[in-house]
């Protein structure tokens, strides 16, 4: 375990803010120095709670001696042993090890795959340092560091807060309630405060429910709160995904039938008159090689590979069960601005009070250029550059202030207060020092903040006004535009209350705000529905906004029907659930109504994924089926929950993960279909040999090498197939398939009757005609078969000549090396003596492998077949 830091024994929110400054050596200003910062990192150690270890390399090969096939081979090698036969007992103990061996590295690669995710995956944090305001690993904080918290972020240590704004923190992780707690720098506490009371201290992996705050960092890692739980309690979890625990069941299963099958060999050898000992061994040697230990490995393998595909192309898997569940995906739930849209915002057009224009005469609009400055989180950064959100960047863009300017407005009107903005009530408000007065700002939706206001340019605003204005923002909408609109009101300072800051608003006007689509969305959309995947956009603008960009990405059908989440609340489930089959466009909604339009749509049996960035998201992507947040302003709540993250936020990322996770499920039901076919051929020859009349078709020892080098090697390589022609030109993967489905089980065992067909009638041949080397071609043709077989299988519907022979170089080279092994199996003595083979002749090996290529013109001629039905070589039938 990593040694934990010292830890400071101080009660902390006893201390005034200067004592807890001078205590740790720091300023709330101006923050650590990096060369402070690193040196404390040294002494305290890094900001994570220790996880449970991954097992050295030395146990994870010791791990591979623990399947219980293994065990069985093991008293097989001690029987062979007490019988005398120390050759094979010698034999199998080297198979054995090189079997650990291809175990131990496939689970090392998983191993080192799923943590190179883990690295991806470090969380942020926002802080102040000397040289400026910085965003750093949240794993870096060190005592003394100065935090920004804002609505959504995970408190990422123990902090003794500066500064609070309607700071509520959700503690339920530490204290088990679940009401958000409001905290303040400010209070009286006792040294016996719990930890629950004590207001001016946030911890750590508790959540900012809303509000926003800043304060100093007085513990990390396992130095805080919950690191002192976690070592109390020491609990660890592991995650087995779905896919896993199929193949685990699956494994249980087939064991049973192959032991069966076992006794059935068992006892036909021992009625031929075979040795006990030698048919015992043969018994166990065929037990091991029929059944695929090797399967949830490389199950694992190809999820670990596929999720560090993902994360090169943007899409950073945190479960690995959700590269399985992709490929099933029959709907997906988006927000526009920033995913189907650049999220660059430019400010278009302007209504100033009640008048459009597209450029106006600020000189003349002071009060409306001063909201959109103050009631705005951009900020000037290096090279006078803007820095912000990308609606509040457009907002203060388009007031053409500088960075002096901008900063004067500010100490002229210093803010003091705010109301958040909350997706439930769409709107936010910021309250300013105005000589000796109060001034409020509010900004929002239109229709929210417009029934609000009762003045406009110092005249009442009418009905027949607020009608038009309305009108306006709905013409600007239909053209794609986002509408915010700004009002303001001032207050004797000391009659402010929140209830009565957003009232009797006067109306300064609206800014339309254009957000061009992304050029890749369009075709990213025409893919979904290609792949029988629907697209639905859930947005929280103006229904309008939604229906034109809609339909400039072709998501709204012919109708171009928009739903509001004031019409969705007028039905009950049945009829939502009724209407949700035929809406794609949802605005103006909720986080809580998102959720509702995820559960009906699951209800009518679709598995959906889901995009959200927001606090109330979280719950809508713990609904979904792959819950995805946004990665580059995402909250940490959102990311959180969700199953995968966006690291660019774009749509067609999404589409791209999907493909992903359909090729690699496709490479595990391949993987599945090669070694049961393989398995199956196996025990097909040993159990009618002896009824057709024929010796004992393989020695165990010749089991347990094909076993080895044909499932093992090339097994592997498979995970590494890329995708398929058409492959996202089929309709998703039903949920329900389970792994042998959509005909895989017939499949395999008619190449696996055909496989053992051809090497039976090989033996039949040879051994009817006297050919001494009878066994030895049995043995070349059931080896050289099944890679003949694999290279066929790389493509469910396409021929090889057309995915292309070189398209899976590791697989082609394993293959290759395969084969080599093989030609070593029967040409070099020390093989010879080992697996008891003899040399072959020219005429023996080319009857061996034109018997063998037979497998692969077999299954090529079968795509051709299929093709030729259908009309088309590039669809895919086993999604």
């Amino acid at each position: 375990m990593r040694m934990k830091g010292p830890r400071l024994q101080i009660p902390w929110h006893l201390l005034a803010d200067w004592q807890v400054e001078a205590w740790l050596d720091t300023s709330v200003q101006f923050g650590l120095s990096n060369e402070v910062a690193r040196q404390r990192l040294v002494t305290f150690g890094d900001n994570r709670i220790s996880e449970a270890k991954a097992p050295s390399a030395i146990r994870l090969f010791i791990l591979q001696f623990k399947d219980f096939m293994v065990l069985v081979l093991l008293i097989a090698a001690a029987l062979s042993c007490l019988i005398g036969d120390a050759k094979d007992s010698i034999t199998i103990l080297v198979i054995l090890f090189l079997n650990a061996f291809l175990g131990f590295v496939q689970e090392y690669r998983a191993a080192k795959a799923v943590e190179s995710l883990h690295t991806l995956s470090t969380p942020f944090t926002k802080i102040r340092r000397t040289i400026g305001i910085l965003s750093i690993s949240s794993y870096d904080l060190v005592p003394g560091d100065v935090v920004f918290l804002e609505s959504g972020n995970i408190v990422p240590a123990d902090i003794r807060l500066t500064e609070a704004t309607r700071l509520f923190i959700n503690e339920s992780i530490l204290t088990g309630e679940s009401v958000s707690v409001s905290k303040s720098p400010e209070g009286s506490f006792s040294r016996a405060t719990s930890i629950g009371d004590r207001r001016n201290m946030v911890f750590k992996g508790t959540v900012v429910a809303s509000g926003r705050g800043q304060g100093i960092v007085v513990a990390t890692g396992e130095n805080t709160e919950l690191g002192e739980i976690a070592e109390m309690t020491d609990m660890q979890v592991t995650h087995v995904s779905p896919l896993q625990h199929r193949l685990n069941r699956f494994g249980g299963l087939l064991s049973l039938w192959v032991l069966a099958i076992c006794i059935l060999v068992l006892w036909l050898g021992l009625a031929e008159g075979k040795s006990l000992g030698l048919m015992l061994m043969t018994a166990i040697s065929l037990a091991v090689a029929a059944i695929p230990e090797a399967l949830p490995a490389i199950a694992t393998i190809a999820l670990a590979l596929g999720a560090v595909h993902m994360a090169r192309r943007k899409a950073l898997v945190k479960r690995l069960h959700a590269v399985e569940a992709l490929g099933s995906v029959t709907c997906i739930c988006t927000d526009k601005t920033g995913t189907l849209t650049e999220n660059r915002m430019s400010a278009e057009q302007f209504v100033l009070g009640d008048q459009l224009t597209q450029a106006p005469d600020w000189s003349l609009q002071p009060e409306f250029r001063r909201a959109l400055a103050l009631n705005n989180d951009a900020v000037f950064g290096a090279s006078a550059t803007i820095q912000g959100e990308a609606m509040e960047t457009a907002l203060l863009r388009s007031t053409h202030l500088d960075a002096t300017e901008l900063q004067t407005l500010k100490e002229q009107y210093p803010r003091i207060d705010e109301l958040p903005f909350d997706s439930e009530r769409m709107r936010m408000t910021t309250i300013h020092r105005d000589g000796g007065g109060c001034l409020s700002i509010t900004k929002g939706a239109p229709e929210v903040l417009l029934p609000r206001c009762t003045r406009v340019n110092g005249n009442v605003l009418t009905s027949r006004m607020r009608e038009d204005i309305l009108n306006q923002a709905k013409s600007m909408a239909s053209d794609g535009m986002r509408v915010i609109c700004f009002s303001q009101n001032t207050y004797d300072c000391n009659t402010l209350h929140a209830n009565n800051v957003e009232s009797d608003l006067s109306l300064l006007g609206m800014v339309g705000l254009i957000d061009p689509p992304r050029p890749e969305s369009a075709l990213a959309i025409e893919r979904c529905k290609t792949a029988g995947i629907t697209p639905i956009m859930i947005t929280g603008d103006h229904p309008e906004t939604a229906r034109a960009i809609g339909s400039k990405l072709g998501i709204t059908r012919v109708d171009g029907r928009v739903m509001t989440g004031a019409e969705m609340d007028v039905l009950d489930e049945r009829e939502f659930q009724k209407a949700v089959s035929s809406v794609y466009v949802f605005a103006r909604v909720s986080p809580a109504q998102k959720r509702r339009i995820i559960t009906a749509l699951q209800s009518r049996g679709e598995l959906v994924a889901m995009t959200g960035d927001g606090v109330n998201d979280a719950p809508a992507l713990k609904s979904a089926d792959i819950g995805i947040a946004m990665g580059m302003n995402g909250t940490d709540v959102a990311r959180e929950a969700a199953s995968m993250i966006l690291l660019d936020n774009n749509f067609a990322t999404i589409v791209a993960a999907i493909e992903e996770g359909r090729r690699v499920y496709d490479n595990i039901r391949k993987f599945i279909r090669y070694a049961l076919t393989c398995n199956t051929a196996e025990m097909i020859c040993l159990l009618l040999a002896p009824i057709l009349g024929l010796p004992l078709p393989l020695f165990p020892i010749q089991i347990l090498w094909i076993n080895l080098i044909t499932d093992g090697i090339p097994g592997i390589a498979l995970a590494f197939e890329p995708a398929e022609e058409g492959l996202m030109a089929s309709p998703p993967r039903a949920p329900s398939q389970g792994l042998l489905g959509n005909g895989m089980w017939q499949k395999i065992g008619i190449y696996g009757l055909l496989m053992a067909g051809a090497s039976l009638s090989v033996q039949a041949y040879s051994y009817w005609h006297g050919i001494e080397n009878w066994q030895t071609m049995l043995f070349v043709v059931l080896s050289l078969s099944q890679l003949a077989h694999i290279m066929a299988l790389r493509s469910e519907r396409t021929t090889i000549f057309k995915h292309g022979f070189f398209s899976n170089p590791m697989l082609l080279t394993s293959v290759l090396g395969t084969f080599f092994l093989q030609l070593c199996a029967i040409y070099l003595p020390w093989f010879n003596e080992i697996l008891d083979t003899h040399p072959l002749n020219v005429e023996e090996l080319s009857i061996c492998l034109a018997v063998a290529s037979c497998m692969f013109f077999i299954v090529e001629f079968e795509k051709i077949i299929w093709s030729s039905m259908n009309g088309s070589g590039n669809k895919k039938g086993d999604s």
